[in-house]
């Protein structure tokens, strides 16, 4: 039997020692090859659980692995290094750097995992081909739209060609279009590359992109029927 993408058995997270756990008790696996939604109301610990999987929050209990890796056996910089080669991260806010041209952007990846600069300029406009961005390598992030800095966020999660990518809200500041525009891409973009994802969202039209979508509740993470 092949080894999960990612697997959660027994998670627990807890802020404070006297109060309910955010996360309690979770068990959770995912395939390579699958792009999964998640929901669940404010404050339920969505974006906890991400953090969490990302190992920039530890665990209190239970365990994460990510291709067979268990997060609690890694030093901080093993957990760096296994973040920066094998995660990708897509957020609401884009977290473009203002003051780098879009292929700059989606460069950082790259550059930080110390591919050749010989190698990078191809690979970057690769991928802006495959977002739809084709030949705006040298444009500033001030000159885009609000869908088009989103595609460029979700080109720089994908260029170094992640295992996973955790997308939290990514369609929280879209127009509906741009908003199916970029979920349909970056289905496509996942699946392309063999490896999985986890969606964070509030809107059943976005989960409804996804290959199975879940209703979470700190606990459990139920199968929802989306339309």
């Amino acid at each position: 039997m092949s080894v999960p993408l990612l697997a959660l058995a027994g998670l627990v997270r807890r802020y404070q020692a006297d109060r309910p756990a955010v996360i309690d008790g979770l068990d959770f696996t995912l395939a390579a090859g699958e792009w999964i939604a998640i929901m669940g109301e404010s404050g339920v610990g969505k974006s906890t659980l991400l953090n969490v999987i990302a190992g920039l929050d530890r665990a209190d209990a239970g365990a994460v692995r990510v291709d067979g890796v268990e997060l609690a056996a890694l030093d901080d910089d093993a957990l760096t290094l296994l973040r920066r080669q094998s995660m990708g991260f897509v957020f609401q806010a884009f977290h473009v750097l203002p003051y780098l041209s879009v292929g700059r952007n989606v460069a950082l990846p790259l550059a930080l995992n110390g591919v050749p600069e010989r190698e990078i300029r191809p690979r970057v406009a690769a991928m802006l081909v495959d977002v739809g961005l084709e030949g705006m390598f040298e444009r500033l992030p001030r000159e885009l739209s609000g869908g088009e800095l989103q595609r460029v966020a979700i080109a720089r999660a994908l260029v170094h060609r992640p295992r996973l990518v955790l997308a939290d809200e990514p369609t929280g500041n879209l127009d509906p279009k741009s908003a199916a525009q970029v979920l349909a891409l970056l289905g496509r973009a996942v699946r392309a590359h063999g490896g999985g994802g986890l969606l964070i969202t509030h809107s059943r039209a976005a989960a409804a992109s996804a290959d199975r979508a879940y209703e979470f509740d700190g606990r459990t993470l139920v199968p929802l029927t989306v339309p």
